[in-house]
């Protein structure tokens, strides 16, 4: 598979590991709980057996959550998540960003529509983008309650692109797991893989990735 340059006319964007470096900071944090116990281990070691449990960690929750919707109840997995957002909603939450995006949007928007299509509930999604003012570059943001299924069903970003009045074949998904590159094939959209988050090349490819690239900032050199 190559990607068609030609074809695109709208780029649609993951949040996780795609834009927020969310992974990273999870890892960072996990380092922090082992440390009392990983004394005896050198930084390194310690870092790969944080990315390892918290890769291990969020499979199970993804495979819930989508399990949770492909039945019908993932309104009641939000309900939950919201429960639990409000409780800790008095505490502000410091994301981190993926190097250069802001510089991509900059020059992306000059050619392209963009939208947001996140399996994150809409209160975090928002969060994540007015941290670091992100939200002017994008005509839609897509959330897990924007449709009545979320990612790897295609209906997200099939709702993205009817609102930015693009149609799905000229439209592509730029994501950092399996998850985006599935949604993106069965909505009959190109898709590019980046390894800035927890996916892995040979697993994007195998999911059909038109194209990979080392960090989402690289899109800039291909499409641009």
């Amino acid at each position: 598979m190559a990607l068609d340059i030609a074809k695109i006319k709208a780029v649609l964007f993951d949040i996780d590991g795609t834009l927020s470096d969310s992974d990273d900071q999870l890892v960072a944090r996990m380092e922090r709980l082992l440390k009392p116990f990983t004394f005896f281990m050198v930084d390194k070691k310690r870092h790969s057996l944080s990315r390892w449990l918290v890769m291990a960690f969020e499979s199970p929750g993804n495979f819930i959550y989508n399990t949770a919707d492909r039945f019908d109840m993932d309104s009641w997995f939000i309900r939950i998540l919201d429960k639990r957002s409000r409780r800790r909603k008095h505490k502000r939450r410091n994301f981190w960003i993926i190097h250069g995006v802001q510089e991509l949007f900059e020059q992306l928007t000059r050619c392209y529509p963009l939208a947001v299509v996140s399996a994150r509930d809409e209160g975090t999604s928002m969060a994540f983008l007015n941290q670091f003012g992100l939200v002017q570059y994008f005509r839609v943001v897509v959330t897990s309650q924007s449709t009545r299924h979320t990612k790897p069903f295609p209906d997200p970003l099939i709702y993205a692109a009817e609102k930015l009045g693009i149609p799905p074949r000229n439209c592509l998904m730029v994501g950092d797991t399996t998850v985006d590159i599935r949604a993106a094939k069965l909505a009959g959209m190109q898709a590019a893989g980046v390894l800035c988050g927890f996916g892995r090349e040979k697993e994007l490819r195998r999911a059909g990735a038109d194209i990979i690239l080392n960090s989402t900032h690289d899109l800039k050199d291909i499409i641009i």
